[in-house]
């Protein structure tokens, strides 16, 4: 047996074998009435990059059958256009503009000033701190067996963060194992993996052999988990899988891309980066294959989604891609399974946030939101068993702060109904959309609707005080 697998099996026994059965009642309480769950998130995929989402010309079987289980979601939305701030609001679920998580984790040095303008970014955490409660924390209290996979990117130490937690810290202890998960595969710092083919350069994901793909490996470690969960007594267990799928660097599989070479068009205009997405949806089908086959299917809550829109690739109709306000940086896909909860093969065009899925995993283990921390979400629980509807107004972003191209605009923004309206720093500009109408957000109705453009702007404005968001500022 691989050395690397020896040492995962023998930590997960040992951390498996040191759970509180009696966190959250007795231990018949713990593993009879509580799912498991299983998130699983993709990196930079965009809302129109699967076959289920009207993309035809991608073969994403493994996704498409997991929406024909449960409930897909037309609106969803990532809590920030870009990878750490919704990472950092899926463990907390609280937004980036509270968290002051607002930039992915190294970004540009502090007060940056693009040239040519006069706007300095304001100074953000660039890691998730210690004394922040994660949903992985909460849970493993409750009883859980909780495991981690993938892309972390919550552990980058800040460059200047006086007093704070991480001081005294090394990398390493800001990973997922210190955050409330017993196993860790794969989470670290980095952004994106430096090969998807091994030897991987991730420091805790060694390669079995030469040449093993990165996503069916991680799937292995996933299947791993949960076998090692049922051997001790079926103990309930949250897995996070955080994909580096399909971050950059574009790598996949030799036949995925002669495959989309062949279809290379419209809907393909990058074969590799399909390939990669149909490489991604092959591992995820091992996975929910291994969960229905241990018969843990009517017991698990799977939710699906992506940590923002995609970089580079074709997201029309949308506008923008990946570090824009715009829904092509901001919307992106989102299915729900939860056998004898949630409908099979339904849709919902329901505007939903990466922190509803925080407030929602809570609410279906038992669990409230922690003291510390202060929910910026809803759960979907009602909205998933078809009991009513949401009653929320609004969702709301904040991206102060350039995108690694450095082409966006410093700017905030809400949604309210169909509507969404965007303020820009650089400015004071707003721009106005009716998203039911134009979902491209190609005619800005600003000027012909002032009277809903300044009450949205008040309303932006309203809870951009309320949360503390730091602002950009204009040089002197």
């Amino acid at each position: 047996m691989h050395k690397f697998r020896v040492e995962y099996l023998s930590a997960s026994l040992i951390a498996l074998c040191c759970f509180s059965a009696t966190a959250f009642g007795n231990e018949s309480e713990v593993e009879g009435k509580l799912p498991n769950v299983v998130l699983i998130m993709a990196d930079d995929l965009g809302w129109k990059d699967l076959h289920c989402y009207g993309n035809e010309k991608l073969d994403t079987p493994h996704l498409d059958r997991l929406s024909q289980q449960g409930l897909l979601f037309t609106d969803a939305y990532s809590a920030a256009p870009v990878c750490t701030p919704t990472r950092a609001a899926l463990m907390t679920g609280e937004s980036p503009a509270r968290l002051n998580i607002t930039n992915h984790a190294g970004g540009h040095p502090e007060n940056f000033q693009k040239p040519g303008t006069d706007l300095i970014t304001p100074t953000w955490l660039r890691h998730l701190p210690l004394k922040r409660v994660t949903l992985a924390e909460q849970l493993k209290a409750a009883g859980y067996a909780t495991g981690f996979v993938g892309k972390w990117h919550l552990s980058h130490l800040s460059q200047s963060t006086p007093n704070s937690d991480a001081d005294q810290l090394t990398e390493p202890e800001l990973r997922p194992e210190h955050q409330g998960f017993d196993i860790n595969i794969g989470g670290c710092r980095f952004g994106g993996p430096p090969s998807y083919f091994s030897p991987y350069k991730i420091p805790n994901l060694q390669g079995k052999f030469d040449g093993e793909y990165l996503p069916d490996r991680c799937a292995e470690e996933c299947i791993q988990f949960i076998k090692s969960t049922q051997a001790d007594d079926n103990r309930p267990f949250f897995l996070c899988w955080w994909n580096y799928s399909v971050h950059y660097p574009f790598e996949a599989p030799a036949d995925l891309i002669a495959k989309y070479e062949q279809r290379k068009g419209p809907g393909v205009e990058n074969p590799t980066y399909a390939a990669m997405i149909e490489g991604m949806d092959r591992s995820i089908g091992k996975l929910l294959d291994a969960i229905d086959q241990q018969g843990l299917g009517d017991e698990t809550l799977v939710i699906f989604t992506s940590d923002n829109g995609p970089f580079d690739a074709n997201v029309q109709p949308l506008r923008a891609e990946k570090g824009y306000l715009y829904e092509g940086g901001i919307r992106v896909p989102m299915i729900v399974r939860w056998p004898g909860h949630v409908s099979a093969g339904t849709q919902t065009s329901t505007p939903v946030i990466t922190m509803d899925i925080h407030a929602t995993i809570l609410d279906a283990t038992n669990l409230e939101a922690d003291p510390s921390n202060t929910p910026d979400g809803i759960s979907l629980l009602p909205l998933l068993e078809n009991e009513s509807e949401l009653k929320r107004e609004s969702i709301y972003f904040h991206y102060p702060n350039y995108a690694f191209h450095k082409q966006n605009r410093l700017a905030s923004a809400i949604r309210s109904g169909d509507y969404k309206l965007i303020k820009f720093y650089d400015d004071d500009s707003v721009e106005l959309y009716d998203l039911n109408k134009d979902v491209s957000e190609s005619r800005n109705l600003a000027k012909e609707m002032p009277e809903k453009a300044e009450q949205l702007r008040s309303k932006l404005e309203s809870w951009l005080k309320k949360t503390n968001a730091s602002q950009p500022q204009h040089a002197k």
